[in-house]
């Protein structure tokens, strides 16, 4: 693959230039999460002084991989000596819903909404992003519409990363999400997203069917643990000692070595309603809001599967045509004995010499010391802001 032509623009949609000469250029796309860009490039070339913190890039004729500039740096060799060269990153669109926190309604204690997930996710967007409560938080965005996607869920959030509550939501319901741009409307667009099922056992679509022995990868890494599985949460309310109120969730027939508890403290969920004179919330709907939260706190500590497969340059199946991001496809390894069905949700594209090609990601990435430990604070969030 030749390097891809990138496009300068502002954040108002003013064209400044289009690069076509770089070092290195590697592009992560990302279904639930953020996706980046990494760029080296001689300071001298051609459009490289354009790029400047703040400034939007994208590939040409492609508006929904668009990345906004945050970080850039002079190469140095391996002898700590500056090159001529500009390491340039930028993180995804998205990543504008990171600088967000979810935030209750006045009067609440949460922002609460049971929907389907795709709703779910378009409300957060709006409340949270697009028209918010206070006109200095809202982003330049505008949204798609729900088509009602998704299982419904029950989701309450108080003062959580917005970026992470969506990846929370997309890796819960399988759809994912993207903040392009619509240079018709000159406004970046967030929307919900829905992959394609290429599987090999479906007969509505060709199948995507990813094989070393089909000529399709190139290589395939498999990996499975249940070091962080947990398939019962202990879920815990308000109250004290025995007068606390607990609820159990998850797969109650489990037992001896095959049950693995999880405990949940949410004493957050509230005993009373948020008006001015609190009365008692029915019993009904506080069991309803604790099992939600065990079922949401079990959905972090699934047995865990994590394929990874560099595809090949010249293959019969086309990235962005034949599979893309999103779409739940066929990996197979006879060697190996496994065959399964996962979802595609990272592509990096990788643009430099000697070496081009399309890295894939299926259904989960492998969990770092990072991701544990924000998984881990994660329930402790809703104590520390008040």
């Amino acid at each position: 693959m030749a390097n891809m032509p990138l496009r300068i623009m502002t954040d108002d949609f003013q064209l400044l230039d289009e690069i076509t000469q770089y070092g290195s250029l590697q592009l992560v796309r990302s279904w639930t999460g953020i996706g980046s860009i990494e760029l080296r490039i001689n300071r001298y070339l051609k459009g490289a002084d354009k790029l400047q913190r703040g400034h939007i890039i994208f590939p040409q004729a492609h508006l929904n991989k668009a990345f906004q500039i945050r970080h850039k740096e002079i190469e140095l060799d391996e002898n700590g000596k500056a090159t001529e060269n500009w390491i340039i990153r930028a993180p995804a669109l998205k990543s504008w819903f990171s600088d967000r926190l979810t935030i209750p309604p006045a009067g609440k204690s949460h922002d609460s909404i049971k929907a389907d997930a795709e709703s779910v996710m378009y409300h957060y967007a709006d409340t949270q992003a697009i028209h918010t409560a206070d006109p200095s938080d809202s982003l330049p965005v505008i949204a798609g519409v729900s088509q009602q996607r998704g299982e419904v869920v029950d989701w309450q959030s108080r003062y959580r990363d917005l970026a992470e509550e969506m990846a929370a939501i997309g890796q819960l319901s399988g759809l994912g999400w993207n903040i392009g741009i619509d240079y018709d409307a000159q406004a970046f667009r967030f929307d919900v997203l829905l992959g394609r099922d290429l599987t090999a056992g479906q007969s509505v679509n060709p199948p995507a069917i990813f094989s070393t022995e089909f000529g399709t990868l190139q290589s395939l890494s498999y990996m499975e643990s249940d070091l962080d599985f947990k398939n019962v949460a202990v879920v815990a309310g308000q109250g004290e000692g025995v007068d606390r109120r607990i609820v159990t969730v998850g797969d109650l027939t489990a037992t001896g070595l095959d049950r693995r508890v999880l405990f949940v403290d949410a004493r957050d969920v509230a005993e009373e309603t948020e008006d001015e004179t609190p009365v008692p919330r029915p019993v009904a709907d506080i069991i309803r809001d604790l099992e939600n939260r065990g079922v949401q706190k079990l959905a972090e500590h699934q047995q865990e599967i994590f394929l990874e497969g560099q595809a090949l340059p010249v293959s019969r199946l086309v990235y962005g045509k034949d599979y893309d991001l999103g779409d739940l496809v066929t990996l197979q390894n006879k060697e190996w004995g496994v065959t399964m069905d996962a979802r595609i949700t990272e592509i990096k594209e990788i643009y430099e010499p000697g070496k081009t090609g399309i890295e894939l990601m299926f259904d989960n990435s492998r969990p770092t010391l990072v991701s544990k430990i924000k998984q881990e604070l994660a329930g402790v969030r809703n104590e520390i802001v008040r």
